[in-house]
């Protein structure tokens, strides 16, 4: 009884004559200390019910971050295939990119804004990757707007 009880208890306890050691039943220490254990019970039952809820929406983020660097990686990789780009050269990309998203703080990101993280990295290391991608990303509307593009590439030089 002394275990769920305070000093205070104990000093009822020798108030009354009884000892701490002594086994006591009685009807209403016994439903007491059987709520008590009922609402302890429920309060760390509601905590880890909390905590499981907390782990699936981390989980849910972490495959939704994972499912979206998968498909950047993947669509760089389409762009520089059968080009001189290493795929760890595409992985350290993917992982820049990432990275610069993170620090940026931002709740949502918008597609567009990683879609030209990605080309303006791809520009950098192989430009005829960067016009496969861009092709796929940007959906040219027509053959003009697509080489108004593949100038502005010509004009860089």
């Amino acid at each position: 009884m002394v275990r769920f009880g305070t000093d205070r208890f104990s000093s009822i306890l020798e108030m009354a004559g009884l000892d701490s050691s002594r086994n006591m039943r009685s009807r209403t220490i016994t439903t007491s200390v059987e709520t008590a254990q009922k609402r302890v019970e429920g309060n760390n039952f509601d905590i880890r019910k909390q905590l499981l809820q907390y782990d699936d929406v981390m989980n849910q983020q972490r495959n939704i971050i994972y499912s979206e660097r998968r498909k950047v990686l993947e669509g760089m990789i389409r762009a520089c295939e059968k080009r001189p780009v290493p795929l760890a050269e595409l992985e350290r990309i993917a992982a820049e990119i990432e990275q610069d998203l993170q620090n940026s703080m931002e709740r949502e990101i918008r597609t567009e804004v990683i879609g030209e993280r990605v080309m303006d990295r791809l520009r950098s290391v192989d430009q005829v990757a960067y016009v496969r991608f861009a092709s796929v990303y940007r959906q040219f509307k027509d053959i003009n707007s697509f080489m108004h593009e593949l100038n502005k590439i010509l004009e860089e030089k």
